[in-house]
């Protein structure tokens, strides 16, 4: 456990700083010899460093970036969304894992695989935010790990059946409580052995073993209000229990302000989404959620787009550019997704390395067909409004990704994505009188980036 804890909070306690370069001494030559040229290698220019492209994303992409990290056994920081080079070697050594390139910046297939593994390994194990019911108290639990919840004045437990695994989160009133009080209190419990501490003025935390059964603890208070939370584990089960302790810990949110409780995250100054073209005179199919409270909406290649319509039921919009010449509408007839997709659109640029290359993905249907579906994995960022192919390659829908929220002072990304059928698209731009005269199947010819940019 103190390796686990070490790591855990190491970057909170310390700045992570990258260790020193190291150098090759230089070899001696003879006297007149013409030294050898040295080899250097030419810096490709406009080409972003991995941690300038970490620190272009928004905070909640960091903090859902770190998460599914953790959640897959190779980032073992704080999950802050602070960039760190603790950060980029843990994406370089997830694409070493992968067969992949180490660069450091995740391309988006294999963002969309790393959220998918993660999600799967959160399923696992039954990962859902919970509002302790006395406290108030945001905090992860492993639903499938302890099932079993008891609640009283004093706060609540969760256990596994036979007790192997128990999360305990209790509250209480003290007078002129400090960190460092309380955590001398918690050291000196019956049977508990501490082998790490870090105690800071607004929380500290303790791990170590207390009679036989491995403890880590977070604590924390709010005037006289003290919030604790235990986890207790028999030490056969740390290889399932401690990857999730960590998503615990950073999930743990005491004193959740009210305001915050749930709320949509904050809306980036600039966002990106994907476009697709339904007419010859100019009528783009959008994402309303990536559309709205623009100042100003820009397609590269074409300019100004003027949003002209929405569905808010289903999360659509329709954008029109004034003008334009050469484009190729998407042929916006036939498609039925039947288990899986492939979505067509194009990365937010902060994904890579600035560009703007339209890529492909593919995910499942996560129901049994409709209107609109749940896809996964999620394609990343830029990808909203992209559109999604059936196996035999013809329009199946609109792909949307949904917005995370805030809750308490943690964001807590979402990776909602859904399918708005081929079958809704149309009646939408039937009700808004859009004559969809497409007849191309070439939907890289119809996928365009759509840039918004808000106050």
């Amino acid at each position: 456990m103190r390796r686990l804890a070490t790591a855990t909070f190491i970057c909170a306690v310390a700045a992570c700083a990258p260790a020193e370069a190291q150098t090759t001494p230089t070899q001696g030559v003879l006297p007149g010899a013409k030294p050898k040229p040295v080899a250097t290698q030419a810096v490709r220019p406009g080409v972003q460093a991995p941690a300038d492209t970490a620190n272009g994303m928004s905070q909640a992409e960091r903090l859902s970036l770190q998460s599914d990290l953790a959640w897959v056994g190779q980032y073992n920081g704080a999950i802050t969304g602070d960039v760190s080079e603790r950060m980029v070697n843990a994406i370089k050594d997830y694409q070493k894992l992968k067969g992949g390139k180490p660069t450091g910046v995740l391309n988006p297939q294999e963002r969309a695989v790393l959220a998918d593994t993660a999600r799967r390994k959160q399923e696992g194990v039954g990962w859902k935010l919970v509002t302790e019911p006395t406290s108030g108290a945001r905090l992860g639990i492993p639903t499938k790990l302890v099932p079993q919840q008891t609640t009283d004045s004093n706060g609540s437990k969760w256990s596994s059946p036979t007790g192997t695994v128990q999360v305990v989160l209790s509250r209480r009133k003290e007078a002129n409580p400090t960190t460092a009080a309380l955590a001398d209190r918690e050291k000196k419990e019956p049977g508990r052995t501490v082998d790490y501490s870090v105690v800071k003025p607004d929380f500290f935390v303790l791990s170590g073993l207390q009679n036989l059964k491995k403890f880590y603890i977070r604590g924390t208070f709010k005037g006289d209000e003290v919030r604790i939370l235990t986890i207790l584990y028999d030490q056969a089960t740390e290889n399932t229990v401690e990857p999730v302790v960590i998503a615990m810990s950073s999930a743990f949110t005491a004193f959740p302000a009210a305001a915050l409780a749930a709320q949509p995250a904050p809306r980036r100054s600039v966002d990106y989404g994907t476009g697709i073209v339904a007419s010859t005179d100019g009528v783009i199919i959008a994402d309303r959620e990536v559309t709205d409270a623009c100042v100003a909406i820009t397609i590269p290649g074409f300019g100004h787009a003027e949003r002209v319509a929405e569905d808010k039921e289903r999360g659509l919009a329709l954008l029109r550019i004034y003008g334009a010449r050469g484009l190729k509408p998407l042929a916006l007839s036939g498609g039925v997704a039947k288990s899986s997709v492939e979505i067509v659109g194009i990365a937010d640029p902060q994904s890579q390395g600035g560009g703007g290359a339209i890529s492909v993905v593919k995910a499942q249907l996560g129901g049994n067909g409709g209107s609109d579906v749940s896809l996964a994995p999620a394609p990343g960022l830029g990808f909203s409004g992209a559109a999604a192919l059936d196996g035999d390659g013809k329009f199946a829908g609109v792909t949307l990704l949904k917005p995370g929220v805030l809750a308490g002072t943690a964001v807590v990304p979402s990776s909602q994505v859904v399918l708005v059928s081929a079958d809704a698209v149309r009646g939408f731009l039937s009700a808004q009188g859009v004559k969809a005269d497409g007849t191309s199947l070439d939907v890289k010819a119809a996928t365009l980036r759509v840039i918004c940019v808000r106050k």
